[in-house]
């Protein structure tokens, strides 16, 4: 089975997935920032390493879900292949920050791609505000972070509601980062695990 995790920068899919995989013992499957080789330069100069850093996580989660699908392990994914073509690469062309002509040639893959894919069972999406999510940027403080600007992040979110507003290639839960805390807070764990449980059992 297939379990993916949706959300803005900041907005803890990282924490939520090593959270879940340790309760479920299920595989996890991380975003690749740690050997990105185009995050830094990105963050420096979007307009001219948007392409190359899109089609890096392009190529990145279309492998791991293609893994996913061969393994006979239920797996938990931070973050989608979808929030790449229906959020982030729009949102880099519409901030002229990508050409049309390169965002036109990315969509194209993408939908050759996708063609080729399942969706996950369970689609999780974090909400969170952006005062929120810069507070939760500011406190794992990676330094290629530092330069996100908050109009970026506003649009981003404004996109992320529009594509979880019309979600529908299969069972979706939402959690409102806002007010839940689940690293320090057990018991808002708790609750995530049990509505996840309840929507998995409801999957046999």
């Amino acid at each position: 089975m297939h379990i993916a995790i949706a959300g803005n920068i900041g907005s803890g899919k990282t924490t939520l997935t090593r959270l879940l995989s340790k309760h479920f013992g299920w595989e996890a499957h991380y975003e690749d920032v740690d050997t990105n080789p185009y995050l830094n330069s990105f963050y420096e100069d979007m307009q001219r390493w948007s392409f190359n850093l899109q089609i890096y996580f392009l190529n990145s989660r279309f492998r791991q879900i293609v893994e996913i699908r061969k393994g006979e392990k239920t797996v938990v994914q931070d973050r989608t292949i979808y929030e790449d073509a229906y959020i982030f690469a729009p949102n880099l062309h519409y901030m002229n920050l990508m050409t049309t002509r390169d965002f036109e040639n990315y969509i194209s893959l993408f939908e050759l791609m996708s063609s080729f894919i399942h969706p996950p069972d369970l689609l999780i999406y974090l909400r969170a505000s952006v005062p929120t999510l810069v507070n939760q940027i500011q406190k794992r403080g990676r330094e290629y972070e530092e330069a996100i600007r908050l109009d970026y992040l506003k649009k981003l979110n404004e996109r992320y509601e529009t594509w979880i507003s019309n979600y529908n290639l299969g069972k979706l839960q939402i959690f409102n980062v806002d007010d839940i805390d689940i690293e320090e807070k057990p018991e808002d764990l708790a609750m995530i695990i049990e509505k996840v449980n309840a929507e998995l059992h409801g999957l046999f």
